[in-house]
């Protein structure tokens, strides 16, 4: 299943892989991990210049030689590097480390000590020389957007990559739906929680296994599926293996029914908005 990457963007796998501490497992394996992944249509890869010190950027460059016509890439710039000039270091960099020309979109991590215009600018003038094809934001609440959009103007933003789990559900508040009234898609990073899934015996993990069950699917499908059952929402699990890869593609030909999401929104309550927004 694919749908469009924001208001006007090219149509993307809703599953996509993660990248973020590839790089300190086995170099082989993951390389596999992330090439079975595109055989099976999970084209949507991220990672980012802090993610190993440009290790991930650089293992996957190796993965996809090739075939980085098959790949939607992201990357992002750290928040210390945004000025107009680290930013485009940052990018040559990134691009280097990756072997391709172009990123397909280009976030900023999260907000840091450099003026949003300035980073904005910096994109943009990439975005010219064809450098990236699209740019966005990470870690970005709903007063940041609207700082980003003041800065920006509107429809230039075409991301806010997020913190989303079963237990993390903050976005759901003021995020996702700021996001939708702009036309700007919402990636989750770690779907799964940073170690944190439900185990197979508690009461929230029982509820996702019976769920699973009645599908002939597995709970972190279930997951993605519940996680990704709006038209705005993408994920990024990493998978470091070809078995969790080809798990996590499943979730792509799963379809919940209403109680199905009303049984896993009712064991995992998204509770009040929160004064910030949470981040790992």
């Amino acid at each position: 299943m694919k749908r469009s990457f924001g208001a006007a963007g090219p149509t993307v796998s809703v599953i996509g892989q993660g990248s973020w501490y590839s790089e300190q497992g086995d170099r082989r394996e993951a390389i596999t991990a992330f090439r079975r992944g595109l055989d099976l249509g999970l084209d949507h890869i991220d990672t980012a210049e802090m993610y190993g010190d440009g290790r991930s950027e650089a293992l996957i460059g190796e993965a996809i030689e090739g075939r980085r016509d098959e790949v939607f890439l992201v990357s992002k710039v750290l928040p210390h590097n945004a000025s107009r000039q680290g930013v485009r270091a940052a990018c040559e960099r990134s691009l280097k480390h990756l072997r391709t020309d172009r990123l397909d979109c280009y976030l900023l991590h999260w907000r840091g000590p450099h003026p949003l215009a300035d980073t904005f600018a910096a994109f943009e003038a990439l975005k010219q020389e064809g450098k990236i094809l699209s740019w966005g934001v990470s870690n970005f609440d709903e007063d940041d957007l609207d700082e980003a959009v003041a800065a920006a103007g509107k429809g230039r933003i075409a991301c806010n990559q997020v913190l989303y789990h079963l237990r993390e559900r903050a976005i759901e508040h003021a995020v996702i739906p700021w996001c939708e009234r702009h036309g700007v898609a919402v990636t989750a990073y770690s779907p799964f929680g940073h170690d944190d899934f439900p185990a197979s015996g508690s009461a929230q993990g029982k509820v996702l296994a019976e769920i699973a069950t009645a599908h002939g699917a597995t709970p972190r499908q279930v997951a993605l599926a519940f996680l990704t059952r709006r038209s705005s929402i993408f994920a990024i699990p990493k998978a470091g293996r070809v078995s969790h890869v080809e798990d996590n593609a499943g979730a792509l030909h799963l379809a919940l029914a209403e109680a199905d999401i009303a049984r896993i929104d009712a064991a995992f309550p998204r509770g009040r908005k929160p004064h910030s927004l949470p981040m790992i």
